[in-house]
């Protein structure tokens, strides 16, 4: 793995406002960041991102299946008593999932360890599946990279394949976000691309135009009723709003499906911890009120809200003291969990983390952000990557 200094396209600032990829620069800051790339070689990207990746996955999968079966776990968590049943019947019916994105630091020297999984809303979608393969595309065609070059993106096509084994050609599926977030309409709109492309008719609504229809449906802003609905909208808030009491006996299909509330959620950090300890891609991880301050690594640790964005209240603690903070405490009323620090590799100022995509079970593709903070936040930068050799 090294940062690579390169040549930004001509012209690739009109591009991305053609393409409707209007966050490219947010808050004065660049977003989207091509200065320089990350490198890879095949290897590296295989046995230490790809493998390992899916394997966490499945291990997901097991720690949905014990938590689902036990009360004090599903306390643990957090999950609202009054809808779990929604999530444990979610997993026992086998409601099919969608994708997710693991967040891992990686240095290229020893196994990538999990700092959390985003499992049911994750963003940066368009930059990882579309952008940075125009970006790859341009800079093959300019001679920046070499021929033979590639990079780590199936994404797109593992979608199209996804919603062509979950659905019927022409079935009519529905997808929603908060108004007036560009970032999350982007990535609902990548998602509809690819529904489109296998076969589906995709309608998007605004979160806030949605619905009851007087036989107790879901209904977009045109009153057509909604069959299957992927929400960018977290399981957490949900399972908290009064709409939650409607989800069960309203019919409709979610995605992703209710009992992803379980791996979004970073109690599964503990749990992982219970079942796999030592795993090499694992970090050690408590919940709070039971964390074995004396276990090893945990002289530095993170402590993280069960349920936070963007890095928000997140803090690092050394021997004890508060050593860095995110500025935005918006989550700090939830339970916690103890993690151990894994410094993120420093590479030209900043500290680079992969985001692996997961599609249905597999890890299909990947995309990089980069801060210079220890704790990466909202305003990070994402980075394109390349594999050579």
């Amino acid at each position: 793995m090294e940062k690579i200094t390169l040549p930004e396209r001509p012209g690739w600032r009109a591009q991305a406002e053609e393409l409707g990829f209007t966050f490219a620069d947010m808050h004065g800051e660049p977003y989207w960041d091509e200065t320089s790339a990350y490198r890879f070689t095949l290897d590296e990207v295989e046995t230490m991102i790809e493998d390992p990746a899916t394997e966490l996955h499945a291990m997901c999968r097991e720690a949905a299946a014990r938590i689902v079966e036990s009360e004090e776990l599903m306390a643990r968590l957090a999950i609202p008593e009054a809808h779990r049943d929604l999530v444990r019947d979610s997993w026992r019916r086998g409601d099919p999932e969608l994708y997710g994105r693991f967040d891992l630091a990686h240095d290229g020297q020893g196994p990538a360890k999990l700092l959390e999984y985003n499992a049911d809303t994750p963003t940066s979608l368009y930059e990882s599946a579309s952008y940075q393969w125009l970006w790859l595309e341009g800079q093959l065609e300019l001679g920046v990279l070499h021929a033979g070059d590639d990079q780590f993106n199936g994404i797109h096509e593992a979608l199209v394949a996804r919603f062509a084994e979950l659905f019927a050609e022409d079935e009519q599926l529905h997808f929603t976000a908060v108004a007036g977030a560009p970032e999350d309409y982007a990535t609902v709109e990548m998602l509809g691309w690819a529904a489109r492309e296998a076969g589906m008719g995709a309608h998007y609504c605004d979160l806030d135009k949605i619905g009851l229809s007087d036989e107790g449906q879901f209904v977009d802003d045109e009153s057509r009723v909604i069959g299957t609905l992927f929400k960018l909208y977290p399981w957490e808030d949900l399972l908290r709003d009064p709409y939650a009491d409607h989800v069960a006996p309203s019919g409709v299909r979610m995605l992703e499906p209710g009992w992803k509330a379980l791996l979004s959620n970073k109690g599964l950090l503990p749990v992982l911890w219970q079942m796999f300890e030592g795993h090499p891609n694992l970090l050690p991880s408590f919940f709070e009120d039971d964390a074995d301050m004396d276990a090893p690594g945990m002289d530095r640790v993170v402590r993280k809200p069960l349920f936070s964005r963007e890095g928000s209240s997140i803090t690092i603690r050394e021997n004890g003291a508060v050593t860095e903070a995110s500025p935005d405490d918006s989550y700090a009323h939830h339970p916690h969990i103890l993690q151990a620090y894994h410094p993120l590799p420093v590479m030209d100022g900043f500290r680079p983390v992969v985001g692996a995509w997961i599609v249905g079970q597999s890890c299909v593709g990947m995309g990089l952000r980069e801060d210079r903070s220890r704790i990466t936040q909202d305003l990070s930068r994402f980075k394109p990557h390349f594999i050579r050799g």
